[in-house]
């Protein structure tokens, strides 16, 4: 057996920012400025923090769906890394032997490994098994037993989660970029906090203003609310969801789709602002800049809209939306409360899920009109979202100056 048995660190919420917290808390990495573990909130920032992207999907064979980003995806953790001066010490092989050997020697060394795994092949997260779906996510592995056949992870769950040894296997060498991958760190250099926190903050604001790195700039930022709303009316543009999502089981999967991004995609609610809100408060002392603390309560201000548009896409006076609301939020706190013990009630919860698609698929409870008030009402909300969040990122470049 190969585990670390004073392991007890389940706080991170998001899989890159997460596992990165809960692998210094572990060696007792503190922050400077709090003389306490490194906050998800801190890294978050460091990032690049929060954005809005909009993207929306259809392969054949598939219901259609949306992406909302809420967060920086242009290569993160490299800007954690750069930023902090974080040495990231990788082993990677694609022989499976090999990738296994690996792991426990950072494990009897005293170290939680991160790894890269597919979150698809984890029987703990539920996931509906197809050869064509993977999605490779970093995880934190920190306890080993081939005897038992049994794994420990740190994922996201507030309590321990646990794999055999094949079903880890499996999802680490689902593809070849991140076959077999794992990561450890040497500790953050203390001195670049400062520069590494107003570097996030800037390029937060970038993304809300700016190009992105690479796509198209109507998919990111202010422009990403506008061709939202836009795409919401009735719109000619073959993404619209008069064309793409029309009412009926198409419509239900854009609308369960974006709700997932919004509440559930690792995080809790509020599109992660209240989080990015939090990381303010920490960088208003890291910089002395005393009025991040005011921008911080506009971006909770935004938290709170997010969560009436959550709430608008899934509304109460319509009880099939309803009740996907409630059950797909009772299935996320199960797992972050119990995990893998609440498997039985979460396949419990997915069936009564599978009976609603099909009442949508043979009964939609909306018709034509009412689906086009249900999209001005979304609509509306992001807009008042967008201007939200104008006049924070605003104030947040004139705090800067």
């Amino acid at each position: 057996m190969h585990i670390l048995n004073d392991y007890n660190q389940f706080e991170g919420l998001h899989w890159e920012t997460g596992s990165l917290r809960n692998f210094y808390a572990y060696q007792g990495i503190t922050a400077p400025h709090t003389g306490e573990p490194y906050s998800e909130e801190i890294f978050l920032g460091i990032s690049g923090g929060i954005t809005m992207g909009y993207f929306a999907f259809h392969y054949e064979g598939y219901e259609p769906w949306v992406r909302i980003l809420t967060r920086n995806t242009f290569n993160p953790l490299d800007k954690i890394y750069a930023r902090l001066g974080i040495q990231s010490n990788v082993r990677q092989t694609s022989s499976k032997e090999k990738g296994i050997e690996n792991l426990l020697a950072e494990i009897e060394a005293g170290s939680p490994a991160i790894v890269y795994s597919d979150m698809f092949s984890l029987p703990y997260n539920a996931a509906p098994q197809d050869e064509g779906m993977w999605v490779m996510l970093p995880i934190l592995v920190y306890g080993y037993d081939e005897t038992e056949d049994e794994v420990w992870i740190s994922d996201r769950a507030r309590v321990p989660l646990s794999v055999t040894t094949e079903e880890l296997a499996f999802a680490r060498g689902r593809t070849k970029k991140n076959k077999y991958k794992i990561l450890t760190h040497e500790p953050p250099m203390d001195e670049n906090l400062k520069s590494a926190v107003e570097g996030g903050i800037r390029e937060c604001i970038q993304l809300f203003t700016e190009p992105p790195p690479k796509g198209s700039k109507h998919n990111f930022g202010f422009l990403a609310f506008e061709k939202w709303a836009k795409l919401l009316g009735k719109s000619s543009d073959r993404s619209s969801w008069q064309k793409m999502f029309p009412p009926g089981n198409f419509m239900y999967a854009g609308l369960t789709s974006a709700f997932t991004d919004i509440c559930i995609f690792g995080k809790e609610g509020g599109a992660e602002r209240g989080y990015y809100a939090n990381f303010l408060d920490e960088a208003s002392e890291i910089l002395s800049i005393p009025r991040l603390t005011e921008v911080a309560d506009k971006f909770r201000s935004s938290a709170k809209a997010w969560d009436e548009l959550a709430n608008t896409l899934l509304p109460d006076e319509i009880n099939l939306f309803k009740e996907t609301r409630v059950l797909m939020l009772k299935r996320h706190k199960l797992f972050l409360d119990m995990g893998n013990s609440a498997m039985e009630e979460i396949h419990e919860i997915d069936d009564q899920l599978n009976i609603i698609k099909t009442q949508v698929r043979e009964s939609f409870p909306l018709d034509s009109n009412q689906a086009d008030e249900l999209k001005a009402l979304i609509a509306a909300k992001v807009l008042a979202i967008r201007d939200i969040e104008f006049d924070a990122v605003q104030d947040l470049q004139k705090a800067l100056g």
